[in-house]
């Protein structure tokens, strides 16, 4: 079974510093039907304005992925993590116990387009941590790259529940398939592009549940990028 989210079904906040799109129920944008996907909580499309950003502010048990598409994302917070994240950087932050922290546009002149991703931990009450690596371009061209996974598996960010999240660049016409083992779930979300799921076109900002499905499969209609769940 497939449900797919369009880009336009998301919420919007306009703050002026801030151009937001919530896949998912956040802030003041509340739908019950769109409360989230098995751990996953939120997805943010967020473009901050050049200088501008979220000041010190506080989490508590999530496990929190910031994936930039454009400019950079300067990070700073109380576990000591810190620095700009660019394009292929992806950053993980627990927060568990509880941690305050602060992102910025880290450019005077351009904007930031980023991704903010939410899942919920495995377990409460851990201890804050932060994790930030870069995934280069030649590894996610026409294939999916795991970048986050509950045990670090090929150099992946470790986040703390029972999910994987794959990135990937596709060309027109080139595919990528996943396989899901028995019981699993997972959410297709298109960061830049078109692609096809099966039978179905998926343009930026759209996103797709899947749920008794043996396999994922993605092509690209034009050049894209796109993130994969793959869920308990």
């Amino acid at each position: 079974m497939i449900q797919v989210r369009k880009s336009n079904e998301r919420g919007h906040a306009d703050h002026g510093w801030l151009d937001s799109h919530h896949t998912f129920s956040f802030a003041d944008y509340h739908d019950p039907e769109a409360m989230g996907f098995r751990a996953l909580r939120v997805i943010n499309e967020d473009r901050v304005q050049p200088a501008q950003g979220f000041g010190t502010h506080g989490h508590r048990d999530m496990e929190i992925i910031s994936y930039v598409l454009e400019g950079g994302l300067a990070h700073k917070d109380s576990t000591g993590g810190g620095g700009v994240l660019k394009p292929g950087d992806v950053q993980r932050m627990s927060a568990g116990t509880g941690v305050m922290h602060s992102e910025f546009n880290a450019s005077r002149t351009e904007p930031v387009h980023f991704l903010q991703i939410w899942l919920l931990p495995g377990r409460r009450g851990i201890a804050p941590g932060y994790e930030q690596k870069h995934f280069p371009p030649e590894q996610r061209q026409g294939q999916l790259r795991l970048i986050a996974s509950p045990d670090a598996a090929d150099g992946s960010v470790t986040i703390h529940q029972d999910a994987r999240v794959y990135s990937t660049l596709l060309g027109k016409e080139q595919t990528v398939t996943h396989t899901l083992a028995p019981g699993r779930h997972a959410w297709v979300q298109v960061a830049r592009g078109q692609v096809r799921l099966g039978d179905i076109v998926l343009s930026a900002g759209d996103g797709a549940a899947l749920s008794d499905e043996q396999s994922v499969s993605l092509t690209g209609v034009e050049p894209s990028e796109v993130l994969l769940f793959d869920l308990a």
